[in-house]
């Protein structure tokens, strides 16, 4: 298996708010709040369309089949992502995270920061090779993120 070299850290899982990502059936996000599970950071390094690996301590325990990846702040874009295992328990980003990298145009030193919320549904906030974030349409958070 062919994977991208990623460099990753835990930030934590205090107490964060997020907004929830709606079920598979829905369209757009329900606009209450939830907590944040898990946080952890991905530096892309060499080619973004490969599979990426997730962080260790955000896999331990879990069975996932799929991830639901939405753009932070908005509340219309939901990005069905497959998960792949490997033998190791490794968890690997795969069918479904090409569209995702190429529609966000991810380049190598792309910063991603992840948010699991529970159920599937993790937030991606994507900041530039400059360390400033990225916002795409109907983004409305803080502009001077």
């Amino acid at each position: 298996m062919s994977t991208n070299s990623t460099t990753t850290s835990w930030l934590g899982s205090w107490p964060r708010r997020a907004a929830r990502s709606p079920s598979p059936a829905t369209s757009s996000y329900p606009q209450e709040e939830h907590r944040v599970l898990f946080e952890f950071v991905v530096v892309l390094n060499g080619d973004p369309l490969d599979i990426q690996r997730l962080q260790d301590k955000f896999v331990a325990g879990k069975e996932l089949a799929a991830l639901h990846l939405w753009e932070a702040g908005c509340d219309c874009c939901r990005w069905p992502v497959d998960v792949l295992f490997d033998g190791r328990g490794k968890m690997y980003l795969h069918t479904g995270w090409e569209k995702f990298a190429r529609y966000h145009d991810l380049q190598a030193g792309c910063v991603l920061t992840f948010s699991y919320l529970g159920d599937a549904d993790m937030s991606v906030k994507v900041f530039d090779d400059t360390s400033c974030r990225r916002h795409y349409h109907g983004d409305d958070d803080e502009e001077d993120d």
